[in-house]
């Protein structure tokens, strides 16, 4: 393996989709509600050509830069997990998909080089597009922003690295439900709006509940050699049957709170476009529910992170 491919296999591609799902939520909902405003301002003033137009430009900016931090964030996270799993022995013994560090592809020093610059690139977009959503006039909350991503950084690193990683703990999951899910939805809604729309934690709660259940196919495809490791995730303290249990819970209550959301929300059908992503959902947990081998989920995780963001996309388009 080259050392680009290696780079790129540690950057876990596949996971990206997932990490940007929250954004795509949160931003179109945001988006629209700024849009109403200047249409409202435009029937005034303008006739509703000028300042809408004008908004769109504005919006696509900060969608885009806000999609590069979180993918950002995401690679952090990803060297982060490969680097303190590789010296501390837990991918040692590993099957299945290869690990850089831990197979030597990628040394301890040079995953801790592209783990700073990641850092570094990802903090100084942070501040572009806090800039770009806020500019000069809102420092408190500008404030807020800055330190929410100095936040993001640490928890994407203190995932497996250092004595008191929370990966190691079985906190991953409150971490991954908080971040992919409550932050980036209500975070990016933000963004564009300046202001807080409490009825998004429905959806928020969705995401959350997806993104967390990826983690938890993730933790129960590597729950024997996480268990000798001394990886005492959630599901190495649950055991495997109420993990499955877990991750049924996880994705229909996530389910639950879409449909809620929408009923609530109702303008027409189309709204319900998205249970089309729920199929491979509810095809998952019979598949997790019917699975012997652990190891044999790892197919499973693409399945799942891929209908979080088809759900997204859907959910977005007739928000």
């Amino acid at each position: 393996m080259t050392k680009i491919k290696a780079w790129f296999a540690a950057a876990r591609l596949r996971t990206l989709p997932l990490s940007v799902s929250g954004i795509i939520v949160g931003a179109s909902a945001g988006i629209v509600q700024k849009n109403i405003f200047f249409q409202e301002q435009a029937d005034i003033e303008f006739g509703g050509v000028v300042c809408l137009s004008g908004s769109s430009i504005i919006e696509s900016l900060t969608f885009w830069l806000a999609i590069i931090v979180t993918i950002g964030f995401q690679v952090l996270s990803n060297f982060a997990n490969d680097y303190g799993d590789g010296i501390r022995g837990t991918d040692a013994k590993r099957k299945g998909e290869k690990r850089m560090v831990a197979s030597g592809i990628i040394s301890p020093k040079q995953m801790k080089i592209g783990m700073i610059s990641t850092g570094i690139i990802t903090f100084f977009l942070a501040t572009i597009l806090i800039f770009k959503a806020f500019g000069n006039q809102n420092f408190i909350i500008s404030f807020v922003f800055f330190n929410l991503t100095i936040v993001s950084i640490i928890a994407a690193v203190k995932y497996t690295v250092g004595k008191k990683a929370y990966g190691y703990s079985g906190l991953g999951d409150v971490f991954v439900f908080l971040f992919f899910g409550l932050l980036s939805v209500l975070g990016s809604y933000y963004l564009f709006t300046h202001s807080l729309n409490w009825g998004l934690v429905l959806p928020a709660t969705a995401i959350g509940c997806f993104s967390t259940a990826v983690l938890n196919l993730n933790n129960m495809r590597d729950i024997e050699n996480d268990a000798t490791a001394g990886k005492n995730t959630l599901v190495v303290k649950l055991g495997i049957k109420k993990a499955k249990q877990y991750h049924a819970f996880l994705l229909l209550f996530g389910m639950l709170c879409a449909l809620i959301y929408t009923i609530i929300n109702y303008r027409e059908p189309l709204q319900f476009v998205y249970i089309l992503a729920f199929i491979p959902f509810l095809l998952n947990i019979k598949t997790v529910f019917n699975n012997k081998i652990p190891m044999l989920l790892d197919g499973e995780l693409k399945k799942v992170a891929l209908s979080t963001f088809l759900f997204a996309i859907l959910f977005s388009i007739f928000i």
